[in-house]
Protein backbone atom coordinates (compact mmCIF):
# COMPACT_ATOMS: atom_id res chain seq x y z
CA UNK A 1 0.00 0.00 0.00
CA UNK A 2 1.46 3.36 -0.77
CA UNK A 3 1.79 6.10 1.82
CA UNK A 4 2.12 9.63 1.32
CA UNK A 5 5.62 11.35 3.17
CA UNK A 6 7.61 14.15 3.27
CA UNK A 7 10.23 14.67 1.24
CA UNK A 8 13.60 13.04 2.69
CA UNK A 9 17.22 12.99 1.71
CA UNK A 10 17.20 9.60 2.70
CA UNK A 11 14.93 8.47 -0.24
CA UNK A 12 17.81 10.14 -2.63
CA UNK A 13 18.91 6.54 -4.30
CA UNK A 14 15.12 5.50 -4.73
CA UNK A 15 14.01 8.95 -5.57
CA UNK A 16 16.86 9.15 -8.85
CA UNK A 17 15.86 6.09 -10.05
CA UNK A 18 11.99 7.76 -10.51
CA UNK A 19 14.08 10.81 -11.82
CA UNK A 20 16.04 8.29 -14.02
CA UNK A 21 12.64 6.32 -15.18
CA UNK A 22 11.13 9.87 -16.50
CA UNK A 23 14.15 10.67 -18.67
CA UNK A 24 16.01 13.51 -19.11
CA UNK A 25 13.55 16.76 -20.37
CA UNK A 26 10.74 15.29 -18.81
CA UNK A 27 8.41 17.22 -16.50
CA UNK A 28 8.14 15.79 -13.16
CA UNK A 29 4.68 17.29 -11.59
CA UNK A 30 4.11 17.64 -7.51
CA UNK A 31 8.41 17.00 -6.63
CA UNK A 32 8.82 20.84 -7.50
CA UNK A 33 11.75 20.64 -9.25
CA UNK A 34 13.27 23.69 -10.91
CA UNK A 35 16.23 23.27 -13.77
CA UNK A 36 18.71 24.63 -11.22
CA UNK A 37 18.61 22.42 -8.39
CA UNK A 38 20.98 19.93 -8.22
CA UNK A 39 20.23 16.33 -7.26
CA UNK A 40 22.84 14.16 -8.43
CA UNK A 41 24.97 14.63 -5.23
CA UNK A 42 23.76 13.74 -1.73
CA UNK A 43 24.67 17.62 -0.58
CA UNK A 44 22.78 18.99 -4.04
CA UNK A 45 20.02 16.43 -3.33
CA UNK A 46 19.90 17.19 0.89
CA UNK A 47 19.71 21.00 -0.57
CA UNK A 48 16.85 20.78 -2.13
CA UNK A 49 14.99 18.77 -0.08
CA UNK A 50 15.92 21.46 2.94
CA UNK A 51 14.48 24.07 -0.43
CA UNK A 52 10.86 21.90 -0.38
CA UNK A 53 10.90 22.05 3.46
CA UNK A 54 11.37 25.56 3.70
CA UNK A 55 8.76 26.53 1.36
CA UNK A 56 6.35 24.54 3.26
CA UNK A 57 4.40 27.82 4.24
CA UNK A 58 3.57 28.09 0.49
CA UNK A 59 3.35 24.66 -0.32
CA UNK A 60 3.26 21.10 1.06
CA UNK A 61 4.96 18.96 -0.99
CA UNK A 62 4.72 14.83 -0.44
CA UNK A 63 6.18 11.68 -2.14
CA UNK A 64 4.10 8.92 -2.87
CA UNK A 65 6.17 5.91 -1.70
CA UNK A 66 5.63 2.03 -1.44
CA UNK A 67 7.96 -0.40 -0.47
CA UNK A 68 10.79 2.15 -0.21
CA UNK A 69 10.33 3.00 -4.20
CA UNK A 70 9.28 6.64 -5.37
CA UNK A 71 6.32 6.02 -7.37
CA UNK A 72 5.70 10.20 -7.80
CA UNK A 73 4.96 13.04 -6.14
CA UNK A 74 2.35 15.45 -4.83
CA UNK A 75 2.49 19.30 -4.44
CA UNK A 76 -0.54 21.39 -2.85
CA UNK A 77 -0.01 24.67 -3.30
CA UNK A 78 -1.56 27.36 -0.71
CA UNK A 79 -3.05 30.45 -1.57
CA UNK A 80 -4.51 32.00 -4.94
CA UNK A 81 -2.00 33.90 -6.10
CA UNK A 82 -0.98 34.57 -9.76
CA UNK A 83 1.26 31.05 -9.69
CA UNK A 84 -1.61 28.77 -8.37
CA UNK A 85 -4.23 30.29 -11.05
CA UNK A 86 -2.05 29.57 -13.93
CA UNK A 87 -0.54 26.06 -12.46
CA UNK A 88 -3.41 24.97 -10.01
CA UNK A 89 -3.62 24.06 -6.29
CA UNK A 90 -2.18 20.39 -6.77
CA UNK A 91 0.47 19.20 -9.44
CA UNK A 92 1.29 15.56 -9.93
CA UNK A 93 3.14 12.90 -11.28
CA UNK A 94 3.52 9.65 -11.15
CA UNK A 95 6.82 7.55 -12.52
CA UNK A 96 5.48 5.57 -16.10
CA UNK A 97 6.26 2.00 -14.49
CA UNK A 98 3.28 2.95 -11.39
CA UNK A 99 0.99 4.36 -13.59
CA UNK A 100 -2.68 2.70 -14.46
CA UNK A 101 -2.68 1.41 -10.63
CA UNK A 102 -4.94 3.78 -8.90
CA UNK A 103 -1.82 5.35 -7.98
CA UNK A 104 -2.53 8.99 -8.99
CA UNK A 105 -6.07 9.02 -7.64
CA UNK A 106 -5.08 7.83 -4.53
CA UNK A 107 -2.29 10.25 -3.61
CA UNK A 108 -5.11 12.99 -5.13
CA UNK A 109 -7.62 12.11 -2.76
CA UNK A 110 -5.43 11.90 0.33
CA UNK A 111 -3.84 15.40 -0.95
CA UNK A 112 -7.32 16.85 -0.91
CA UNK A 113 -7.46 15.90 2.14
CA UNK A 114 -5.13 17.63 3.43
CA UNK A 115 -6.57 20.80 1.34
CA UNK A 116 -9.70 20.51 3.39
CA UNK A 117 -8.04 20.38 6.69
CA UNK A 118 -6.43 23.85 5.55
CA UNK A 119 -9.51 24.98 5.53
CA UNK A 120 -9.80 25.03 1.16
CA UNK A 121 -13.35 25.15 0.19
CA UNK A 122 -12.51 24.50 -3.41
CA UNK A 123 -9.09 23.33 -5.15
CA UNK A 124 -7.59 24.25 -9.04
CA UNK A 125 -6.27 20.98 -10.76
CA UNK A 126 -5.11 21.40 -14.18
CA UNK A 127 -4.12 19.13 -17.06
CA UNK A 128 -2.72 19.18 -20.45
CA UNK A 129 -6.15 19.16 -22.84
CA UNK A 130 -4.64 15.57 -24.36
CA UNK A 131 -4.13 14.02 -21.18
CA UNK A 132 -6.93 11.55 -20.71
CA UNK A 133 -5.51 9.62 -17.87
CA UNK A 134 -5.02 13.13 -15.56
CA UNK A 135 -7.95 13.98 -16.61
CA UNK A 136 -9.90 10.71 -16.16
CA UNK A 137 -8.19 11.08 -12.45
CA UNK A 138 -9.22 14.35 -11.72
CA UNK A 139 -12.85 13.77 -12.56
CA UNK A 140 -12.94 10.51 -10.32
CA UNK A 141 -12.33 12.90 -7.34
CA UNK A 142 -14.99 14.95 -8.32
CA UNK A 143 -13.34 17.45 -10.76
CA UNK A 144 -15.76 19.51 -12.44
CA UNK A 145 -14.40 20.75 -16.63
CA UNK A 146 -14.35 25.04 -15.80
CA UNK A 147 -13.25 25.69 -19.39
CA UNK A 148 -10.17 24.22 -22.02
CA UNK A 149 -7.88 27.19 -22.18
CA UNK A 150 -4.81 28.31 -24.18
CA UNK A 151 -1.49 28.77 -22.01
CA UNK A 152 2.59 28.86 -23.13
CA UNK A 153 2.55 25.05 -22.90
CA UNK A 154 -0.46 24.48 -25.12
CA UNK A 155 -4.52 23.80 -24.34
CA UNK A 156 -4.72 23.14 -20.61
CA UNK A 157 -8.30 21.89 -19.18
CA UNK A 158 -9.48 23.65 -15.66
CA UNK A 159 -10.76 21.72 -13.18
CA UNK A 160 -12.61 22.80 -9.51
CA UNK A 161 -12.98 19.86 -6.78
CA UNK A 162 -15.50 21.43 -3.78
CA UNK A 163 -14.19 20.11 -0.51
CA UNK A 164 -16.97 21.64 1.23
Amino acid sequence: MPELIAPTAGLHAAWSEAHREWGPGAHEDGFGLRADDEVASAAGFAGWVRRLEAESARCTYRWIVEDGRVLGGIALRHGTDAAVLRAGHIGYGVRPSARRRGVASWALARMLEVARGRGMGRVLLICADGNVGSARTIEKVGGVLESVRVTELGPARRYWVALE
